[in-house]
């Protein structure tokens, strides 16, 4: 995959074909969570920004998504993340099962209360 995209069309275009329709589900499920969110790519990733932060970030692996909801997203879920490998800021859905977006929403919605409190 190029290290570079300029746009998240343009990143889920460079993944595996199989893996497309998650990248595309997790990203309308992100958008359905905050309209007001916007696209950006960061980190080679991409991101989706409210109020010049960033919300949430997630990316294709070859085994799993990374699903990075910055430290408190993570931390604040972590009773639902414990059949998830988890870090600091991240979270690894394996590919080999059903993507939890229910939970990608609720961490979505969280994060949007967290940075509109600020």
């Amino acid at each position: 995959m190029p290290t570079t995209f300029n746009t998240i069309n343009a990143y889920i275009k460079s993944c595996p074909k199989e893996v497309q329709p998650i990248l595309q589900k997790i990203r309308e499920t992100i958008q359905e969570a905050c309209v007001e969110a916007e696209e950006a790519i960061s980190y080679a990733m991409p991101a989706f920004k409210l109020e010049g932060k960033v919300l949430v970030y997630f990316s294709a692996w070859k085994n799993h998504i990374g699903f990075y909801a910055l430290p408190s997203g993570t931390a604040a879920f972590q009773k639902e993340l414990t059949n998830y490998h988890t870090a600091k800021g991240s979270i690894q859905f394996p590919l080999d099962k059903p993507m939890p977006y229910a939970l990608i929403k609720k961490i979505v919605k969280f994060r949007i209360k967290e940075i509109q409190a600020k």
